[in-house]
């Protein structure tokens, strides 16, 4: 064969589109459905016991259609960009911010010694990290927060000669990991079990069971990706896209020196973190206050590393530069939702899909509940916003099926969790992704497969909940 015809034979070749092109092609989907799905709303009220705005699980009514018209649709994108401001701003500060701290050298030096000390305990890297993570995510819910650590762990997947998607995966999965487990987690289970006047983090050796094998699962997909691409690198779903100069185990990095001012870069981050952990828990801090902590330790550090004003500005533009696209995506995917809001589609559709319940057979009920709440995820990516939308329609449904309402809590918890590894509509997940530098499509590629074994393995998990009625009621 000629190369000529090695050419032509490459072109021939599916190419999957750019991640503006996918989530493009979605916002024109949704776009036409407003023309086609019957416009709905449901009303909503604040919860007395909560303060939580919920639906009104009585008051869904189809209203007249306002589709959504192709100017409309175009205006759509910079309403999504406003929308999504502050998780889109979150990932430029980081940017700059982390940009600032490791110009001073203090990650590299601290990321090498990590490596040169597991040198030849490498298959407990991606274990034991993975599992520091799943405590962040079963206890204070970490989703968001997980943008911080991705350079860190990105950085100490190059060094083992690994990809930034074993970076990505180490930090994004491992926290939802803890976040299915959700045995404390009090933006789903607290929010789903509140609504369901279940007894606070009721169920908890049930879904620690959940969440070992999910964790079992998690570990085995990334460590056996890991070790076929530190085998052979062309492996990479990331092979012939530009990530960033790797780190890998080079000659100059073995020769970085832990001085005493890394060191003070060091205390300050990891001061910073505390601070920010000890903010969320105690007093519900999110976006805005986290981006605040990433700028002051970016700042402090910088000063600390025996840099200057000048070195900080340089820095600071040139993380926020290098990460530009990833933020630009999280806006673009908005858009999707603006769509369907103003389309009045969304009400519509959760309502059918919970209508759709009552006709299954009452064997599969729990599990197709379990399916259609991984679905409603796609349209309600927040885990608070989803629980506190479907549990006061799921809640009555189970009475009237027959099943817990621990099970149900269960189903959001499971629905909530395994998509939001996938759906382009999460801003956790496109933000981790913009930080990791990994496009969109590449780890819709490498990830769907586990998103498939969760889904397979929290089934069983709920046809077994509902088969031993797990209680309490």
């Amino acid at each position: 064969m000629t190369n000529q015809d090695n050419q032509i034979k490459e072109k021939k070749r599916f190419k999957v589109p750019h991640t503006f092109v996918i989530i493009f092609y979605i916002i024109i989907l949704a776009t036409i459905l407003t023309y086609l799905v019957p416009a709905g709303i449901y009303d909503r009220v604040e919860d007395p016991n909560t303060g939580r705005t919920i639906v009104d699980v009585d008051s869904f009514k189809y209203v007249e259609r306002t589709p959504v018209n192709p100017w409309g649709m175009v205006k759509a994108i910079p309403k999504g960009m406003v929308d999504a401001a502050s998780i889109i701003f979150f990932i430029f500060i980081l940017g700059g911010a982390f940009e600032m701290v490791q110009s001073t050298g203090a990650i590299d030096a601290i990321v090498v010694k990590f490596i040169n000390k597991l040198k030849n305990k490498e298959k407990l890297v991606i274990p034991l990290l993975m599992f520091l993570f799943s405590v962040l995510g079963f206890t204070i819910g970490a989703s968001e927060e997980m943008i911080a650590f991705v350079p860190i762990t990105i950085m100490i997947a190059r060094g083992f000669g690994f990809d930034n998607i074993v970076g990505v995966a180490i930090a994004s999965t491992g926290a939802a990991i803890g976040f299915a487990g959700g045995m404390l987690n009090p933006f789903t289970t607290g929010v789903a079990q509140g609504i369901a006047q279940l007894p606070l983090y009721s169920g908890a050796v049930f879904r620690t069971v959940g969440y070992v094998i999910f964790y079992i699962i998690a570990v085995w997909y990334v460590m056996r990706y890991a070790s076929k691409i530190k085998a052979d690198p062309n492996k990479s779903v990331l092979h012939g896209v530009k990530t960033g100069d790797e780190v890998g185990e080079s000659d100059e990095l073995k020769e970085i020196k832990l001085t005493n001012r890394h060191k003070g870069v060091l205390v300050v981050f990891l001061i910073g973190l505390i601070i920010m952990i000890y903010g969320v828990m105690e007093y519900g801090w999110y976006i805005n206050e986290i981006s605040a902590i990433f700028l002051a330790i970016g700042i402090v550090s910088i000063f600390v590393g025996g840099k200057g004003t000048d070195d900080a500005a340089i820095s600071f533009i040139k993380g926020a530069k290098d990460i530009t696209m990833g933020a630009l995506v999280v806006g673009l995917a908005r858009t999707i939702l603006i769509v369907m809001q103003e389309g009045q589609i969304m009400d519509s559709i959760i309502y059918s899909m919970a209508g759709m319940l009552e006709a299954l057979p009452r064997q599969i009920t729990a599990v197709g509940m379990f399916i259609i709440n991984s679905v409603i995820n796609f349209f309600i990516p927040s885990g608070s916003g989803q629980a506190s939308t479907v549990m006061p329609i799921m809640t009555p449904l189970a009475d009237v099926l027959g099943i817990t309402r621990q099970t149900a809590a269960l189903t959001v918890t499971y629905g909530d969790a395994f998509s939001n590894q996938i759906i382009p509509t999460s801003g956790a997940l496109l933000g981790v992704l913009a930080v990791g530098k990994v496009p969109y499509d590449r780890w819709l590629k490498y990830n769907w497969k586990l998103v498939l074994y969760w889904t397979i393995a929290g089934s069983i998990l709920v046809a077994i909940a509902s088969t031993i009625n797990l209680g309490p009621f």
